[in-house]
């Protein structure tokens, strides 16, 4: 990967925080974006505490290598944040962090998507759960 600089490599041949959470699970958001024109998809996967701080995030991205570096990256850093700071994540500075080439800004701009969609779904999921009505009892015969 001549041209690349050694922190893009590094994530991209040692990638941290692969595999998936259960999507299922009232703490967890997902979300799963693409770019059709180059078909990198990512999908990033948060784990939110009680506190509202992401305790973990893991990602499966199919894509080159800038985009699994990006989606490695961004898992090392939005966990710890709230979601306000993790929204706060620009594609620029993942960009910048990885000296993406001008041909792979893409790649940023993805992590940035996945994150924003993760915190959507979690936050869609709280909604949800806060509507739905208090689970039944069983009466006592």
């Amino acid at each position: 990967m001549s041209g690349y600089s050694e922190k893009l490599v590094d994530h991209c041949e040692n990638p941290r925080n692969v595999g998936s959470l259960d999507k299922d699970d009232p703490s967890v958001g997902t979300g799963l974006v693409g770019a059709p024109s180059c078909g990198d998809v990512m999908k990033l996967q948060i784990r939110v505490d009680e506190a509202g701080v992401i305790a973990e995030a893991k990602f499966k991205t199919f894509g080159c290598g800038s985009a699994i570096a990006s989606s490695s990256l961004v898992t090392e850093w939005v966990k710890g944040r709230t979601l306000d700071q993790a929204l706060a994540i620009k594609n620029t500075a993942v960009a910048e962090e990885l000296a993406l080439p001008p041909v792979k800004l893409h790649c940023s701009v993805l992590a940035e998507d996945a994150i924003k969609a993760a915190v959507a779904d979690y936050q869609r999921k709280r909604a949800a759960g806060a509507e739905a009505p208090p689970p039944a009892v069983a009466a006592k015969s």
